[in-house]
C-alpha cells in the first residue's frame, strides 16, 4: 500500500527538535530481540509444568490455540509499524486512533508489567546461576554457602546481572542484538537437542488428543491455560518499539512474525517431548524446574547441566530484551510531553535512550529489593505476575482494535489486505478479551473475602486494578499541568 501524508505523519511532534536513534539493526536482530524478549527457554523451563497443572496432557493444543489469536494481532501490530514506526509502539497507535487516555493507560501498563516481571525475573537468574555453581561444585563463596532457595542471594546475584545487561543496552542495539544471538543459539541447540532426543527415548505413550484443544477438561481450564499461554508469547511486539532503529521498517514487522513462528514450533516440540518423557503428576509437580528436571531424566552430568545454562542464558536475555523497549516507550512518552524531558536523553557517542535506560533498571532495581525487606510487596509481585496475563490480553487487544479502526478502510478497498490489518486482529481481540474477561471473573468467584495473599482472587483482582488505575494520575498530570499536545490531537 502506497504511504500516506496521512499515514506518516506522526502527530504534534512532528518537526519537532528532537534527537533521533541511530537505524543501526536489521531483520536477523529484530528478531532476536523478540525472541529473547518471548524468552521461550525460560518459558518451556518454568511454564509449561504449571500449565500442565491447568489443561493436563494438553500443552500442546493449549500452545497452539493461544498462538492463533496472538498471530492475528501481530498482523495489526506490523501493519501499523510499517505506516508509522514508531518507539512508543501500541502507546503511540491507540493514543492517536482510538483515544490518548486509553494509549497513555496503555503504555503505562505495558511499563508497570515489565518491570515487575524484570523484579521477578532477576530472583529467577540468581537461582539459575546458583544452581548451576552447586554443579560445579562451588557451593560457598568467601565463607557464604550458596543456596538456590534463598531469596536474598540469588536477588542480589540477579540484580547484578540486570544491571550488567542495561549498560549492555547503553552501549547500543548492535551490541545488544549480537550477544542476544549468541545467547539464542545455545539455547536453541539445546532445546532441539533434548526436546528431539526427549520425542524417542519417551516412554509415554504419544497420542494425538494432546493435540485436540476440544479435549480439555473444560473452559475454565482453556481460559486459564490460554491466558498462562499468550503471557509466554508475550513480548514479540518489543521489535516494534525498536522500529525507528531498524534500517528497514518493514524488517521489524518480520522479524516479530519469524520470532513468534519460531516460539511456537518450539512450544509444540517441547511439550509433547515433555509428555513423553514425564508423567503427568511428575511434569505437574515440577513445573518450576521443569526444564532442568527434564534433562536429569534424558542425560547425566555434565549433560544433564546443559538445560540449566540454557535457562540461565534465556533469563539473562530476556532481562536485557525487556529493558530495551520499556525505556524506548518511556523515550517516545517524553518527547511526546506526556513525560519530562529526562526520558528524551540519548547517548551522547550511541544514540540511546541511556537515561531512561538506567531510570528504568533502578526502578527494577528498588522493587526487587523492596520485596526482600517487605513480605506483603512480595505478595505483590507475585499477584502481579500472576496477573500479566489479563494485562497483556487487555493491551494487546486495544492494539489490535486501533489496528482495524485506523485500516477499516480496506473492507472497501483491497478485501484480502482486510483480512491481515482489520478482521485478523479483531477476532484475535475479542478473542483475548474473551478469555481475560473469564479469568477476571474465576477471580473474582474464587473467594469471599479480601486477603493480602498472592492465591486470593480478590487481591489479584487489586493488582489489576492498581496497575491500570495508578497511570490515572501520570496521565491528568500530562494532560492538565504539562499541556502534552499528545492529548489534543484528533484521532484518524
Amino acid at each position: 500500500m502506497a504511504t500516506t501524508v496521512k499515514d506518516t505523519d506522526s502527530g504534534p511532534r512532528a518537526g519537532a527538535s528532537h534527537a533521533t536513534m541511530h537505524k543501526s539493526i536489521g531483520l536477523l536482530d529484530g528478531a532476536a530481540i523478540a525472541a529473547s524478549s518471548t524468552a521461550a527457554t525460560s518459558s518451556i523451563g518454568i511454564g509449561l509444568g504449571l500449565m500442565a497443572g491447568v489443561v493436563g496432557l494438553h500443552l500442546p493444543a493449549i500452545m497452539l490455540l493461544a498462538f492463533l489469536p496472538v498471530l492475528a494481532i501481530a498482523g495489526g501490530y506490523g501493519r501499523l509499524n510499517a505506516v508509522e514506526p514508531d518507539a512508543g509502539s501500541s502507546y503511540r497507535w491507540v493514543g492517536r486512533t482510538l483515544n490518548p487516555w486509553l494509549g497513555f493507560l496503555t503504555g503505562w501498563v505495558n511499563t508497570v508489567g515489565t518491570v515487575v516481571f524484570m523484579a521477578y525475573t532477576t530472583t529467577v537468574t540468581g537461582s539459575a546461576i546458583i544452581q548451576l555453581l552447586d554443579e560445579a561444585h562451588l557451593r560457598s563463596i568467601a565463607g557464604l554457602r550458596l543456596d538456590a532457595d534463598s531469596t536474598v542471594q540469588c536477588t542480589l546475584l540477579g540484580l547484578v546481572v540486570l544491571i550488567g545487561a542495561a549498560l549492555v543496552a547503553v552501549r547500543g542495539l548492535d551490541l545488544a542484538a549480537r550477544l542476544q544471538k549468541a545467547l539464542l543459539v545455545f539455547e536453541y541447540l539445546v532445546l532441539l537437542g533434548f526436546c528431539g532426543y526427549g520425542l524417542f527415548a519417551g516412554d509415554q505413550p504419544f497420542s494425538l488428543q494432546w493435540y485436540n484443544p476440544f479435549d480439555i477438561p473444560s473452559f475454565g481450564a482453556v481460559a486459564q491455560g490460554m491466558v498462562l499461554a499468550v503471557f509466554c508469547y508475550w513480548g514479540f511486539e518489543s521489535v516494534f518499539s525498536v522500529g525507528e532503529e531498524v534500517r528497514d521498517p518493514r524488517d521489524a514487522s518480520r522479524g516479530g512474525f519469524i520470532a513468534l513462528v519460531v516460539m511456537m514450533l518450539l512450544f509444540l516440540l517441547a511439550g509433547t517431548a515433555f509428555q513423553r518423557v514425564l508423567p503427568l503428576d511428575e511434569l505437574a509437580d515440577n513445573g518450576a524446574h521443569g526444564l532442568t528436571y527434564f534433562g536429569t531424566r534424558l542425560a547425566h552430568q555434565p549433560l544433564a547441566a546443559l538445560p540449566l545454562i540454557a535457562l540461565m542464558f534465556s533469563a539473562v536475555a530476556s532481562l536485557q530484551s525487556s529493558v530495551i523497549p520499556t525505556a524506548r516507550g518511556m523515550y517516545a512518552m517524553g518527547r511526546d510531553g506526556v513525560l519530562g524531558p529526562v526520558w528524551t536523553r540519548l547517548h551522547p557517542r550511541h544514540a540511546t535512550p541511556a537515561v531512561g535506560t538506567l531510570l528504568i533498571t533502578g526502578v527494577a532495581v528498588a522493587l526487587a529489593l523492596a520485596s526482600i525487606a517487605i513480605p506483603t510487596v512480595n505478595d505483590l509481585i507475585s499477584a502481579a505476575v500472576n496477573a500479566i496475563g489479563i494485562i497483556v490480553a487487555l493491551y494487546y487487544a486495544l492494539t489490535a482494535i486501533a489496528a482495524a479502526v485506523r485500516f477499516r478502510h480496506l473492507l472497501r478497498t483491497d478485501p484480502l489486505q482486510s483480512l491481515r490489518a482489520v478482521v485478523g486482529p479483531l477476532l484475535g481481540a475479542a478473542a483475548l478479551l474473551a478469555v481475560g474477561g473469564y479469568l477476571a471473573w474465576t477471580f473474582y468467584d474464587s473467594t469471599d473475602h479480601f486477603e493480602l495473599a498472592a492465591d486470593n482472587g480478590w487481591f489479584e483482582l487489586a493488582v489489576v486494578a492498581l496497575m491500570i488505575v495508578t497511570g490515572l494520575p501520570s496521565a491528568a498530570w500530562a494532560r492538565w499541568r504539562r499541556r502534552s499536545p499528545y492529548f489534543l490531537r484528533p484521532a484518524d
